[in-house]
């Protein structure tokens, strides 16, 4: 569950990464109410790529650190619980 959060991250930062404008222009129109009227200035859409770098290189991280684990130790077995008789 974790890998795929962690690729759906990256793939999300690569997305915005490469392409800020369409991205940007989304999440203006779900920011407000008439996005028409709103023009982002220049450095926003920096800003956005650099955002998608960041989140493309952080879950990448993630992903080697989960690829590279060593597995864990078996658990101990249970005790039966005396309710239940499970």
């Amino acid at each position: 569950m974790r890998a795929a959060l962690l690729l759906a991250v990256g793939l999300v930062g690569v997305v915005q990464t490469l392409a800020p404008r369409p991205i940007v222009r989304a999440w203006t129109r779900i920011a407000y109410r008439d996005a028409a009227d709103v023009e982002p200035r220049e450095w926003t859409y920096v800003a956005a790529r650099t955002e998608g770098a960041v989140l493309a290189v952080v879950s990448l991280g993630g992903l080697y650190r989960a690829a590279t684990a060593e597995p864990d130790a078996e658990e101990p077995p249970r005790a039966l619980d005396d309710r239940t008789g499970e």
